[in-house]
């Protein structure tokens, strides 16, 4: 029979092992990075300062979670004139909604070899949608690089209104390094 001070070790020896690995993105080393057609042009922009914690392990999946948030006082479409109407109430309303954010509810093994797939809400402008999405998982110093996109209706967050000229679909390129702290 296994005394009582061993019995503790070991269940701390297997705690310490089914732990996931709390990981901070690197600001510097990520990107968000969004496309929208406007008067049939492509557009492409970027926030910048993602923060939050990235739990990720592949084997541990259960345990995983994403909580980030991006500034959306950051955007940066390389154009200075339109960065500040984008920042006003009528699209992002920064002064009101500082930040974008996305927690997952689950993340799984996709059926696409080798990706993984991931579940949560986005909020933008108040705005809370569920999304869902693929990414790839690489293995980078002590933690991962992490790298998917997904498309969102801009309507269904209330940024903009419907237009002639701009397209109501944006595609978003997330490309996130994720290191332990």
């Amino acid at each position: 029979m296994l005394s009582s001070w061993m019995l503790a070790l070991l269940c701390c020896i297997w705690q310490a092992k089914s732990q996931v690995p709390v990981l901070t993105p690197q600001k510097k080393d990520s990107r968000v990075e969004f496309q929208i057609k406007n008067f049939g042009l492509a557009i492409s922009g970027r926030f910048n300062g993602l923060s939050g914690k990235i739990s990720f392990h592949p084997n541990q999946l259960g345990s995983s979670s994403f909580q980030v948030s991006i500034p959306a006082t950051s955007i940066d479409s390389d154009n200075s004139m339109r960065d500040r109407h984008l920042r006003k109430s009528d699209y992002f309303s920064v002064d009101k909604f500082p930040n974008i954010t996305f927690v997952s509810n689950r993340i799984y093994t996709s059926q696409n070899n080798n990706r993984y797939s991931v579940v949560g809400v986005l909020t933008i402008k108040g705005v809370a949608k569920t999304i869902a999405f693929d990414f790839d998982a690489q293995p980078a110093g002590t933690g991962y690089r992490l790298i998917g996109s997904f498309g969102l209706n801009r309507l269904d967050f209330g940024v903009g209104t419907k237009s002639i000229s701009l397209s109501d679909a944006v595609e978003v390129r997330l490309d996130v390094t994720a290191l332990m702290p």
